[in-house]
């Protein structure tokens, strides 16, 4: 087995871990659904596990030759590590949800430039580009309803991104085979 192989099927499983546990966590904390946990308590893990850890792996993507994940785990390191330092910081309403577009932009990015890597690749950086824009529209418009459909948004990006890796690890199915898909067209 080529290991630059292995390499980056190792740091795509790992920041999709990674990346699928800081969503799922910020993404709870932002429905309300669990009573006195708001997303800035998922602040921590945000910055050690989606901030460093990410970048962490972004930069062995990159080291492998993987581009497209290197860039993204990396960039979604930076944003992750910088949300989380600043949450509870004390800014503005305005400020979070400038913050927030901005980083909305950089997932609009990824999923365009994921569109060859199917629904897990794709999937999950377009449902965190509608996450954040629904909570940057929220965090500016003061519109609590907006702020929670991003954190269930939030939430099934990241039940989708860990479910990714977890399959990958576990050898579960992540797409219907081209059999699967007529015989369910044919049903």
């Amino acid at each position: 087995m080529n290991n630059e192989v292995a390499a980056g099927n190792t740091t795509s499983t790992l920041g999709h871990l990674a990346l699928g546990l800081t969503l799922l966590a910020f993404g709870l904390g932002g429905t309300g659904v669990i009573d006195n946990v708001a997303a800035a308590d998922a602040a921590g893990l945000a910055t050690w596990v989606g901030g460093v850890t990410l970048f962490l792996v972004g930069l062995l993507a990159l080291r492998a030759g993987d581009k497209g994940e290197g860039t993204a785990f990396a960039a979604l390191g930076a944003f992750w590590f910088t949300w989380g330092t600043a949450a509870g910081g004390g800014a503005s309403a305005d400020a979070a949800g400038v913050f927030l577009l901005l980083w909305a932009l950089l997932a609009l990015t990824l999923t365009l430039a994921a569109s060859g890597s199917g629904l897990f690749g794709q999937g999950v950086y377009g449902l965190l580009f509608v996450a954040l824009l629904l909570l940057g529209i929220g965090a500016l418009a003061d519109n609590g309803a907006l702020g929670k459909a991003g954190g269930w948004v939030a939430a099934v990006a990241g039940l989708v991104a860990w479910y990714g890796a977890t399959a990958a690890v576990a050898g579960w199915p992540t797409a219907l085979g081209r059999a699967n898909r007529t015989a369910a067209a044919a049903s």
